[in-house]
């Protein structure tokens, strides 16, 4: 294959970044969109230049044209489809998380392996220049171990309600949501190791806070202030089988007075902050230093990571390259915020 034919599951707003992506890409064409409102479908679908439209993911699955698809869901429809579309003989493209449970994971990834299909993670964050120029350092030693991870994104009134809010559809709130990027990043620049034990807490104390009305908050198509059943914020100590940790605190909702967003990595010769931008600290010669590699920018950027994330499913999917978030990734993840939940539900460590 010199082109791979591309179908998109899902209109919302992660869609239009994989068909940002997909349009960049020379090697891609899209084909087809689907979502359970045939007429957004249709519209969604003559913007990006798609020459089919369906109302349902089943219809497009059994395009004989579509090579792969991008699932672009909500959380709990990830695993169903994602297997459905293996099962049809396309590779795929999870957005996070892979699914809401570990048994789900673990499904499609059993799946992928029957059928010889790609299955890769939607983990974003991991293809930003930023990332990617720390893993360089990192892989050339110049961090020595990594041993201590710290993965912080802190929201005040960060709740977009509509199905984030809703468990049933999305599995949680901000640990599933913010958490899993965070989270993610850390584990991938430690070298992925497995997980050992989790010991968390969760809180569900602030809900909506539809009474601020003074603080812009992000709102969801179908927001109602009346229904929240997910955590405000979750914390907890991962601990992995090779003696490395992270820490790592969650929120939509915290009183606290200013938004952080952190992710750092600390090693036997250097450590790193990634977010909220890009700095090494070090050793040479006697003295402590801070290195700054020069990017355009050395904070998270949307438009260049979901291009390089649809690239590098696209080159693997043409069997030019590997995936940066294999299937096994996104279960390791899903053991993780599975992990995280059962510990604070159950007030006691995991282990696994």
């Amino acid at each position: 294959m010199s082109t791979l034919k591309i179908g998109v599951v899902g209109t919302g707003s992660i869609a239009k970044w994989h068909l940002t992506g997909y349009k960049a890409n020379p090697d891609a064409e899209i084909v087809a969109v689907a979502d359970v409102n045939a007429d957004r479908a249709r519209s969604v679908a003559d913007e990006w230049g798609a020459a089919r439209s369906y109302g349902d993911p089943a219809s497009l699955f059994a395009d004989a044209d579509v090579e792969a698809v991008s699932i672009c869901t909500w959380n709990n429809s990830h695993a169903p489809l994602a297997i459905a579309a293996i099962e049809a003989g396309k590779h795929v493209l999870i957005e996070k998380p892979m699914s809401v449970t570990v048994a789900e994971a673990e499904q499609v990834m059993a799946a992928a392996e029957q059928h010889n299909r790609i299955v890769q993670i939607g983990f974003v964050r991991r293809h930003s220049p930023n990332a990617q120029v720390l893993k360089t350092f990192i892989d050339a030693g110049d961090l020595g171990e990594l041993y201590y991870g710290r993965a912080r994104c802190i929201r005040r009134m960060g709740n977009p309600g509509g199905w984030f809010a809703d468990k049933a559809r999305s599995g949680g709130g901000p640990l599933i949501d913010l958490g899993v990027h965070v989270i993610d990043l850390c584990w991938y620049l430690m070298g992925s190791p497995k997980v050992a034990s989790v010991s968390a807490n969760a809180y569900e104390h602030l809900g909506n806070r539809a009474n601020i009305t003074t603080f812009p908050r992000y709102k969801v198509a179908d927001y109602d202030p009346d229904k929240n059943d997910v955590e405000d914020m979750a914390n907890a100590m991962i601990r992995f089988d090779n003696g490395a940790s992270v820490l790592v605190d969650v929120s939509f909702s915290l009183h606290t007075t200013s938004e952080d967003l952190s992710v750092a990595v600390h090693g036997t010769k250097g450590g790193a902050n990634l977010e909220p931008s890009l700095e090494i600290a070090t050793e040479k010669h006697g003295s402590m230093i801070n290195v700054v590699p020069q990017l355009r920018s050395s904070s998270f950027e949307l438009e260049p990571a979901f291009v390089n994330e649809i690239d590098n499913f696209v080159q693997t999917c043409l069997g030019r390259a590997e995936s940066l978030a294999p299937a096994w990734h996104g279960v390791e993840i899903m053991k993780i915020l599975e992990g995280i939940y059962t510990s604070a539900a159950e007030k006691r460590e995991i282990t696994f």
